[in-house]
């Protein structure tokens, strides 16, 4: 389970700075400046990526202590783990890909993971 919590945090690594910057290769005179004004030539991608990656900052906290709880305590929630972490990982590509009823799903599915998670434990 541990090593499920490591590939939890490369995948907000991933949407918090790698796919926002691989959008962004088009406007390094904006990312080298000081960012006063809203980037104009933001790209729908680049936008869709850094929503993306401000939902999952809401449940990677509730994940990461859940995570840490299951190692501690020695409740297996690595399936759930899994399972949450792939959900994530879907909901980030169909939001950066425009695809909005089936992001939905995965955002529940990821949920329903962590309330899941939750309830092992207890």
């Amino acid at each position: 389970m541990t090593f499920l919590l490591v590939m939890a945090l490369l995948l907000a690594l991933v949407q918090f700075w790698i796919l926002p910057m691989i959008f962004s290769f088009g406007r390094l005179d904006y990312l080298l400046s000081n960012r006063d004004q809203v980037d104009p030539n933001e790209s729908v991608h680049c936008a869709r990526a850094k929503r993306a990656a401000a939902n999952l900052q809401e449940s990677l906290p509730a994940f990461l202590a859940l995570g840490i709880l299951s190692v501690v305590l020695e409740v297996d929630n690595a399936s759930l783990m899994t399972y949450w972490l792939l959900m994530r990982s879907a909901f980030a590509i169909s939001y950066i890909a425009g695809a909005i009823y089936i992001r939905t799903l995965f955002w529940l599915g990821s949920l329903v993971c962590l309330f899941m998670m939750a309830f092992a434990l207890l």
